[in-house]
């Protein structure tokens, strides 16, 4: 009988302390609201600091729906979009730069934030032989950024990723062209050796694709 009244005790205590961390937690909860956009802001970069980017995404959701005018909100979607390409979340990363390009098309940065989109897409060929729709956006993407920002001060590197891309691109016609020859479609095969061939000068130089080195410019 006593063990049964120290167990009843110890469910009571255990029971009364869940109460109060949950009251705590809720209390908690309710005072994250109604804040400055400097202290989401601060927040958000500490959390990315921390690398808690998850939370960051939720502590700028907090200072879009409460600041919708803050000149905080495109520095804060600049530096998301870098945080997860740093964690090679390229996906989330190209959310956050659609959103800046959306919402801020006369921007200064407008240039930075359309290379860091090409980029993000350059940086996210995992399978860069089975990526074809992604190889053609980002190719037309850089025409555009080409024609647009003649000038742009990351041309350069604007350049180097297009001759890399145009050279994957031809590596894709190239391994196609050589499946249909291996299937005995020789009409097929030579489409796509024609294709290569636009694309690259010599597609017969071009080595197969190894994805360290080919992204190397940014690693």
């Amino acid at each position: 009988m006593i063990k049964n009244l120290k167990l009843k005790n110890l469910l009571l205590l255990c029971s009364v302390g869940v109460m109060l961390a949950s009251c705590s937690s809720k209390k908690e909860g309710i005072q994250e609201y109604d804040r400055p956009a400097l202290y989401w802001y601060n927040k958000m970069t500490k959390q990315i600091a921390d690398y808690d980017l998850e939370s960051a995404d939720d502590t700028f959701t907090s200072l879009e729906s409460e600041h919708r005018n803050s000149p905080l909100l495109p520095t804060s979607l600049i530096i998301l979009a870098n945080a997860h390409m740093e964690e090679e979340q390229y996906a989330l990363a190209n959310f956050y730069l659609d959103e800046y390009i959306k919402r801020y098309t006369i921007s200064k940065e407008i240039d930075y934030v359309r290379f860091l989109k090409i980029k993000a897409n350059f940086m996210g060929f995992t399978y860069q032989l089975r990526d074809q729709q992604l190889l053609d956006d980002t190719i037309a993407d850089i025409k555009v950024f080409k024609t647009t920002y003649p000038q742009s001060p990351y041309m350069p590197l604007v350049d180097t990723i297009d001759s890399r891309i145009h050279m994957a691109k031809a590596n894709l016609d190239k391994e196609i062209a050589d499946l249909y020859k291996r299937l005995g479609k020789d009409k097929a095969a030579k489409i796509y050796e024609e294709k290569a061939k636009n694309t690259w000068d010599k597609p017969e130089d071009i080595k197969d694709v190894d994805v360290p080195f080919y992204r190397a410019i940014f690693e």
